[in-house]
């Protein structure tokens, strides 16, 4: 997918101020040094140089720690590999960490403090995204989509506000959302390792979610920060009340963003909305403040409250009556809603011939005529987007099963057919 060299080459502002002493840090000094001090425990030994990778902070900066460290005798230096000291952690130093761990596990980079988090969110927030016609044809070629639908999609990517997708099932909402987060993925943004909040710790770079990207910058950045494809996270049926608000792990006692936190400045789509284990009016509720106002307030364990910005789009994806789903007040705070139908008689060839050119198929158009003559008399099915490649699917299926070559035919079609849809029943259950 090519957004053109614009939108592809755009990042937004980075980190820049590198911090080059323990007081330039927007943390606490101590926090440094006892960060410093867990992760020699863990390593046992070490040269500065590697501290200072596992803590993502400069030499400079590393070799400060080292000589407070020293100084307090909670570590030593054991030798030297070229000007570098190796360095290993003492007996009295060791007591400390193993103090410092019961309290807190973390041995990771050097957090951000949770203002440092808010300014950058906000510096590159989604609604300073733009995409234009001929984006969004390039965006959705792999898709059979009409121009009324494309024309929804990128109004509603312009506005940065979420997304309601309804309509029948296997009508493609699913990739369609995924395609949208696709289009985000294009830009760059930065995602800090972890944040900082009165001593406690959130994670919040996640490397299964957010897709490390390599570019070349202009000037130095803070390590602190990794740069990112805006990211996207994708929520079905497991989505639970909890999971919305702060992970904490009473083992390591740091805690983990929620699903929100780490989709900011992307995409969270929420599938299958209305399935999920809580409630949809508990989501709703949970989220009228955060569509509206753009900021979430999430709870540390001992009750606190912290603000957090929420600046994502939310992409829902339902096969349910909206209105089955959410009040008027919730809906409106849904500026966009577009729903997703049966697809044109023309569509279904395209889709057809697309999914029989990607299996290497010879495609027939009368035959696919006849599939659709089926499908409206004798099984009264509309015509989803998903029965072009699930068809052809059990096609190939029954081909492997015979041990010979697929081959798009009349009779093959009809015996996927029969093995894929349920036989249409009479009012006596006959």
């Amino acid at each position: 997918m090519d957004l053109g060299t614009s939108q592809r080459a755009e990042t937004s502002t980075g980190p820049v101020h590198v911090p080059g002493t323990l007081e330039e840090f927007d943390v606490p000094r101590n926090l440094l040094e006892e960060l410093g001090l867990k992760i020699l425990f863990m390593a046992g030994q070490m040269s500065v140089r590697e501290l200072a990778g596992r803590m993502r902070v400069g030499f400079p900066v590393a070799n400060e720690l080292f000589q407070r460290l020293r100084k307090d005798q909670l570590c030593d230096a054991t030798g030297m590999v070229g000007n570098v000291y190796q360095i290993a952690i003492s007996s009295l130093g060791r007591a400390r960490a193993l103090d410092l761990l019961a309290l807190n596990q973390y041995t990771g980079p050097v957090p951000v403090s949770l203002e440092n988090y808010i300014q950058q969110v906000q510096a590159q927030s989604v609604h300073k995204f733009e995409v234009h016609p001929q984006d969004l044809t390039r965006a959705f070629a792999n898709l059979v989509l009409d121009d009324k639908t494309l024309y929804q999609l990128g109004t509603a990517i312009n506005s940065g506000n979420s997304i309601f997708l309804y309509g029948p099932t296997g009508t493609g909402k699913t990739t369609i959302a995924e395609t949208l987060s696709r289009v985000f993925a294009e830009q760059r943004v930065w995602i800090p390792f972890a944040v900082e909040v009165d001593g406690q710790i959130i994670t919040v770079y996640d490397p299964v979610i957010h897709k490390k990207v390599q570019e070349n910058l202009r000037c130095e950045v803070d390590e602190r920060w990794v740069l990112c494809q805006r990211p996207a996270v994708q929520v079905g049926g497991e989505l639970t009340i909890e999971m919305l608000d702060l992970q904490f792990n009473p083992v390591t006692k740091f805690y983990a963003g929620p699903v929100q936190m780490k989709a900011n400045s992307g995409v969270l789509i929420v599938d299958d909305f209305g399935r999920q284990r809580l409630r949809p009016e508990e989501l709703l509720n949970r989220w009228v403040v955060p569509l509206d106002r753009r900021i979430d307030f999430l709870t540390l364990s001992g009750g606190k409250k912290i603000e957090i910005p929420f600046e994502l789009v939310v992409v829902f994806a339902t096969n349910l009556n909206p209105e089955t789903l959410a009040d008027e007040a919730f809906l409106r705070r849904l500026q966009t809603k577009i729903r997703i139908d049966a697809v044109s008689e023309e569509q279904f060839h395209e889709i057809f011939r697309r999914v029989c050119s990607r299996l290497e198929l010879q495609y027939e158009a009368e035959i696919v005529g006849r599939l659709i003559h089926v499908l409206r008399t004798r099984l009264k099915q509309p015509l989803r987007a998903c029965y072009p490649r699930d068809i052809v699917n059990q096609v190939c299926w029954a081909a492997k099963y015979e041990g010979k070559a697929p081959t798009f035919e009349a009779e093959s079609m009809m015996r996927a057919v029969e093995s894929y849809f349920l036989p249409v029943t009479t009012d006596d259950g006959n």
